[in-house]
């Protein structure tokens, strides 16, 4: 399992706690507010939008806020204008960050981007700098409690899925962009229930960070996760598990 990946294990777990603060509704409601704007309001036909939808009704968000932010995207609703914008940086240990925002004002949003990384010992780097270490994927998880790996890899390949992992008490069955939702409806066809679905960025290569860098790259990560306007962080390292076991 990838140190990304043993990561997101970790935000997952303290995902309940991010949505008590609030933090977590703001992301998802832009999420769903920039995919009806830019894909329409039908989840049908708009697999990114499907994808927002399911996030928020999985963190308990209420239909009825989930139906406005649909609404303001299709513009039904009057509502704020967000842009969808990548920053590329380092962070200590020379790992590659990637960030994802949603923002209606991008001097704000690099502003505080910029600020938090060199806070941490990171920099922000210049546009292709670090991409380039990425791929798009579609990852599905599974809980591994209620699943065993095997039957969870035999349906997952069977639909057309590119690898399936376990650690850490969940499967995670790795796919092409175009085809993450069509294995995920094979699998809850299965009768495996799907705990997540999502598009992600998964690293080329890995970079190993360990003791105090470590330490400094988790408080970095989760520093830049909690700027409102940040949707997603991605890095490609590889993170110590004996400092990951310290903030589970």
């Amino acid at each position: 399992m990838s140190g990304h990946n043993k990561w997101s294990q970790i935000k997952r777990k303290k995902g309940v706690a991010d949505a008590k603060r609030g933090a977590l509704f703001t992301k998802l409601i832009r999420e769903i507010t920039v995919a009806a704007r830019e894909g329409g309001g039908s989840t049908d036909a708009n697999p990114r939008l499907r994808l927002a939808v399911d996030a928020a009704r999985a963190a308990s968000m209420p239909s009825d806020n989930i139906e406005r932010a649909i609404k303001r995207g299709t513009g039904e609703l009057e509502g704020v204008s967000y842009e969808a914008v990548t920053y590329e940086g380092y962070g200590p240990g020379g790992v590659a960050l990637l960030i994802d925002c949603l923002t209606d004002n991008t001097n704000r949003t690099v502003a505080a981007v910029r600020f938090t990384l060199s806070h941490y010992e990171g920099s922000l780097g210049t546009g292709g700098s670090v991409s380039w270490q990425f791929e798009r994927k579609g990852q599905i998880v599974v809980d591994a409690s209620r699943h065993p790996e095997e039957a969870v890899f035999e349906a997952a390949i069977e639909a057309g899925a590119q690898d399936v992992t376990s650690a850490a008490g969940e499967h995670v069955v790795t796919t092409e962009v175009a085809d993450l939702h069509a294995v995920r409806d094979a699998l809850e066809r299965a009768g495996i229930h799907v705990s997540s679905a999502e598009l992600t960025r998964v690293p080329k290569a890995e970079v190993a960070v360990t003791g105090g860098a470590a330490s400094k790259l988790i408080r970095l990560l989760e520093a830049l996760e909690e700027l409102d306007d940040v949707q997603k962080v991605y890095s490609n390292a590889d993170i110590d598990d004996a400092v990951l076991a310290g903030v589970e």
